[in-house]
C-alpha cells in the first residue's frame, strides 16, 4: 500500500511579520534571483574584462524593468479592468483591507508586497531596460548585453518559481501521482483543495537545466560572438518550457488574452509563442551579426 499518496503543503507565506508589515518568502526569492544574477554577471564581466562599475547601475535598471514589467503585465494580460477599478493596487504593493493603514498614509489598505507578477511582462521590461542601459553606458548593440543577461536569467526564473511553490500559487492541475502536492493555502479560485501537479517545480527544474546549458554555451563555445544567438536560445527554450508546463497548470486569473482569441490555448501558452518565434529568428540570423570588441 502506498502510504504517501501525496504531499501536504501549508507553510506560512511570510518570513516574518511586524504589525501590518510582512516580508513574503516570495519577495525573498526575487532578492535571491537578483543576487545570483549579479554574481554570475560579475564573473562574465571579469572574464571579458568589462567595466565592473557597470554592474550596479545595470542591476538597478534590470530590477526596475523586471518588477515594473512583471507587475504591469500581470494586470494587462490577466486583469486589465484593474487599471480602472483598482489602480492603487496595480501600482503599489497593497491590497484593500478596511481598517488597515499601509505606509502610514494609505488608510483601508495593507502592505502585501508584489505578489502578482507576470513573467512575460518581466521579459519585456528587462528588454526595454537593457536597451536604455546600453544607450547610456555601453554604446554597443543592445543584443550584446541581452546575450549576457540571458545567460544568467534562467536561475533567477527558477528561484521565482520556487517562491510561487512556497506561496501555493500558480498551482498545477489535479493529479494522483505520488509526488502530487495538496496546497492547503491555495486560492479558492483554483477550485477544490486536492492533490495537484507541483507545476511550479517542474518549471523551476526546466529553468535550472536551461541555465546550465546557457552557461556552457557562453563559456565553452563561440556562440557568444554572434550577436543575438544566446538570447535566441534563451527565448526559445525558456518559453518552450513555459508552454509545455502550462498543460499541467490551472489557468491563472481571468485569462483575458486566451478568452479574446479563443484558440484552445491559455494565456501563458499564447504569450509564449511570439517569444519563441523571436528566439528562432535571433538565433538563425545571428551569424550575420558578429561581435567585434
Amino acid at each position: 500500500m502506498n502510504l504517501m499518496a501525496y504531499i501536504n503543503w501549508q507553510p506560512s507565506p511570510y518570513l516574518f511579520e511586524i504589525g501590518s508589515f510582512k516580508i513574503h518568502v516570495y519577495s525573498l526569492c526575487w532578492i535571491v534571483a537578483f543576487i545570483v544574477g549579479w554574481y554570475l554577471m560579475a564573473n562574465i564581466f571579469k572574464k571579458e574584462n568589462e567595466k565592473k562599475e557597470w554592474l550596479d547601475p545595470l542591476f538597478l535598471y534590470i530590477f526596475i524593468g523586471a518588477i515594473g514589467g512583471a507587475r504591469l503585465g500581470e494586470y494587462l494580460f490577466y486583469d486589465p479592468s484593474a487599471f480602472i477599478e483598482r489602480p492603487i493596487e496595480v501600482f503599489l504593493p497593497v491590497a484593500y483591507s478596511p481598517g488597515s493603514s499601509a505606509f502610514g498614509f494609505l488608510t483601508d489598505y495593507e502592505f502585501v508586497g508584489f505578489s502578482g507578477l507576470a513573467s512575460h511582462g518581466a521579459a519585456i521590461g528587462v528588454i526595454i531596460s537593457a536597451y536604455l542601459f546600453s544607450r547610456k553606458y555601453t554604446k554597443r548593440n543592445v543584443l550584446w548585453l541581452l546575450d549576457r543577461i540571458a545567460t544568467v536569467v534562467p536561475f533567477g526564473g527558477a528561484a521565482v518559481r520556487i517562491g510561487n511553490f512556497y506561496n501555493s500559487e500558480i498551482v498545477g492541475k489535479a493529479s494522483d501521482l505520488p509526488w502530487a502536492v495538496k496546497f492547503l493555502n491555495q486560492s479558492s479560485g483554483y477550485g477544490d483543495i486536492v492533490p495537484r501537479h507541483p507545476a511550479q517545480l517542474y518549471e523551476a527544474f526546466g529553468y535550472i537545466i536551461l541555465g546550465i546549458v546557457m552557461l556552457f554555451a557562453f563559456h565553452k563555445t563561440k556562440v557568444k560572438n554572434n550577436l543575438g544567438a544566446l538570447l535566441g536560445i534563451f527565448l526559445f527554450f525558456l518559453f518552450l518550457i513555459r508552454f509545455v508546463v502550462e498543460f499541467f497548470k490551472e489557468n491563472q486569473g481571468n485569462e483575458a488574452v486566451a478568452e479574446a482569441l479563443n484558440i484552445g490555448l491559455n494565456n501563458g501558452q499564447i504569450l509564449s509563442i511570439p517569444f519563441m518565434i523571436i528566439g528562432v529568428y535571433l538565433f538563425t540570423s545571428s551569424k550575420n551579426r558578429k561581435f567585434i570588441n
